[in-house]
């Protein structure tokens, strides 16, 4: 009998010991998982890297397809849209692709910009710029409401210098008839318009 119950005790330790040798130590885990955890975080990384590189590579190519279309000048493509439309709508459709309604910073970029617009939307046209003074009067912004450096405005009737059109004419147009000098207009008004694209 004494020998039975030791011989089941025996069996019993024999029992948990090999159960303790196959259950893998907290720390080891503890390891393997962090281990795990890094090499997903780092696969997740290289997606989101490849992901935005597709998407910058989408872009540029997107934009030489302007360029093509339109004209480069300084750093910027210029991109005609000949339908005629109201200042707001212009400005949103110009956003839609990725730009904003264009604002020339220099004469040789309006002397460019004039020169498109006859050739692309027609002689003695009038486009939309992206300059306005819609938040105060007289204050004249670019589309990201920075102040405008270059101004092209047709100061030549004494009379009433551009701008001149007070509250009722808020927003810019480049006019082709006076020889790229800008005006303002009541954003109201349907007109052709330029969309800027920065280049990458």
């Amino acid at each position: 009998m004494e020998f039975k119950g030791v011989c089941v005790l025996l069996g019993v330790l024999l029992l948990v010991n090999c159960s303790f040798q196959q259950i893998p130590p907290k720390k080891k885990l503890i390891k393997k998982d962090t281990a795990r955890d890094s090499a997903i975080e780092d696969l997740q990384k290289q997606i989101n890297d490849i992901v935005q590189e597709l998407n910058l590579l989408k872009e540029q190519q997107a934009l030489q397809t302007v360029c093509l279309k339109g004209i480069k000048s300084h750093g910027k493509c210029f991109l005609a849209d000949t339908v005629r439309k109201r200042y707001h709508t212009a400005s949103e459709d110009c956003n839609a692709l990725g730009g904003v309604l264009g604002t020339p910073t220099s004469r040789g970029e309006n002397d460019q910009l004039r020169d498109y617009i006859r050739q692309s939307i027609g002689p003695n046209e009038q486009v939309w710029l992206g300059v306005n003074d819609m938040m105060t009067e007289g204050t004249w912004v670019d589309q990201t409401g920075s102040s405008i450096t270059y101004k092209n405005w047709d100061t030549s009737n004494q009379r009433s210098p551009q701008p001149d059109g007070g509250q009722s004419h808020n927003c810019a147009v480049l006019s082709d008839a006076s020889n790229g000098k800008w005006f303002d207009e009541n954003c109201r008004e349907e007109k052709p318009s330029i969309c800027q694209f920065n280049i990458v």
